[in-house]
This record gives structure tokens, C-alpha cells and sequence, in this order.
């Protein structure tokens, strides 16, 4: 049983509830990426494998050149499951503190009291976008890593909790070099994907001219909720794994290493 699934947070896959939760998951995932699609032409692998990162409770990075509505995927993705979205666009001035929050000074007109309170920052929301992250210093980055990790931000020697489902995508721009900063492997290594868009077919560009020069605009719809996608995050680590799968997945991380 899943740390979610003891603390009361969705069903186990061997109770009804589960089964029945289990089955649908096709389905709903169907319908996440129909809604997806009446906003955002082509990308199906692109939409399929943020979807995937969603569902494991993972991070992605999206690679590729501007203009391919990398934005504009994750708020749809966002709006399809009814989640808060927030975006940071990251530059070469942004400090840690604009991303997790800060204490502001407080003091009580009349009452002579004085104390701090924390503001939160854009990092406490459902869907981040960590927009062009590469192009504020690592230091600035790293305000990300306790926060992707443990679902939690350390300000002013305090914990505080991020909402869940919490997922952080950033976005990559592939061409240029100048006034950038390569993430660190520490930072690399919160993210599940790193998910390359190239750009369209013919016939999907064709379509995309069509959809953005008529006077209507595609908007996408609530399809899933949040307590949904929360207990499939919660139901698919207890979902058992034949031993043949684990060595294959075992023998891919080994095989990754410098030394094999």
C-alpha cells in the first residue's frame, strides 16, 4: 500500500474501487487527450508522454525552438484536469526568493504587534511551467529542488506544504547559448522526461493557420479533476510488477552508468 493509499487518499487496486478505478483509466486518458487535441494540433507523443509524467507524479522538461506552443500545451493540459497553473519566466535576475516566496514585515496598526508572514510565491500551484529555465543561474534553479523532490518549500526555517498534485514542466530553448545556464545534474535529475517538440507536419501546420486566423478562439474544458488524477497517482505504484520487467528496467538504469 502507497503512502497516499494509507493515509486515505485513494483505493488500493485489489478493493472494487480500484478495479473499477483501474478500468476507466483508458478512457479518461482518452478523453484528456481529445480535449487536449481542440486546442493544440498534432503532438500526440508530445501530449502523451506529459500526460504519463502527470500520472507518475513526475517533472518534464520540453525542449524545442520557440513558437511550437509549448506555453500554451501545458495551460491546456492544466485546464483539461482542472488544476492551477502558474507560470515563471525565468531570467538572468531572478532570484530564489521570487519563485518560493518571501517573509514580508508586518505590523498592526493600533496594536503595537510586529511579526513576519510568509508570502507565497508562483511555486504553489498545481502545474508550473518553469518557462526558458535555463536562463537564470543555478541558483535560482535550485529553488526548484526541494519543492520537486519532497512537495514542500523550507522559507524562514519553516515547511511549507505544496498543494497536490504538484508538477513542475520547464521549457528549454535548444538554438541559442548565449545567456544561458546548463542546469546542473543535480537539477536534471527531478525531472522523470526531457521531451524534444519538432515541429509540425504540412497538413497539421495547415490547420494550425486555419484555427489562428478565424475570429474564434479554441479554449479546452475540464474533463478530469484533480481528485481523480490524484487517486490514479496514488493506485499505480501499488500495481504489481512481473520480475521479468523489473531486471529489463533494472538492467536500462545499470546500463546508464559511465562505468557499464
Amino acid at each position: 500500500m502507497t503512502a497516499a493509499q494509507a493515509a486515505g487518499k485513494g483505493p488500493g487496486p485489489d478493493t472494487p474501487e480500484g478495479i473499477e478505478l483501474l478500468d476507466s483509466m483508458p478512457a479518461h486518458m482518452g478523453r484528456l487527450r481529445k480535449e487536449v487535441g481542440e486546442v493544440i494540433v498534432g503532438q500526440d507523443e508530445v501530449v502523451a508522454q506529459l500526460l504519463m509524467t502527470l500520472l507518475v507524479g513526475g517533472h518534464a522538461i520540453l525542449e524545442g525552438v520557440p513558437g511550437l506552443a509549448k506555453t500554451l500545451l501545458v495551460n491546456t493540459i492544466a485546464q483539461s484536469l482542472s488544476l492551477d497553473f502558474g507560470r515563471v519566466q525565468f531570467t538572468p535576475d531572478l532570484m530564489p526568493a521570487d519563485v518560493t516566496g518571501t517573509l514580508i514585515f508586518r505590523e498592526k496598526v493600533g496594536a503595537g504587534e510586529r511579526d513576519f508572514v510568509f508570502r507565497k510565491g508562483p511555486i504553489f500551484t498545481n502545474l508550473l511551467l518553469a518557462d526558458e529555465i535555463n536562463r537564470t543561474p543555478p541558483k535560482t534553479q535550485a529553488a526548484l529542488l526541494e519543492g520537486m523532490s519532497e512537495g514542500q518549500v523550507s522559507v524562514g526555517g519553516r515547511a511549507h506544504t505544496l498543494p497536490r498534485p504538484f508538477c513542475v514542466m520547464a521549457t528549454e530553448n535548444p538554438l541559442e547559448l548565449e545567456g544561458t545556464y546548463p542546469l546542473p545534474e543535480a537539477q536534471l535529475d527531478r525531472f522523470l522526461m526531457k521531451i524534444c517538440i519538432d515541429y509540425p507536419e504540412f497538413d497539421e501546420e495547415e490547420r494550425i493557420i486555419k484555427r489562428t486566423t478565424g475570429n474564434t478562439e479554441a479554449a479546452a474544458s475540464a474533463v478530469l479533476d484533480r481528485e481523480v488524477l490524484l487517486s490514479l497517482q496514488g493506485i499505480l505504484p501499488a500495481l504489481p510488477v512481473t520480475e521479468h520487467v523489473q531486471a529489463y528496467a533494472t538492467r536500462i538504469g545499470r546500463m546508464s552508468r559511465p562505468e557499464a
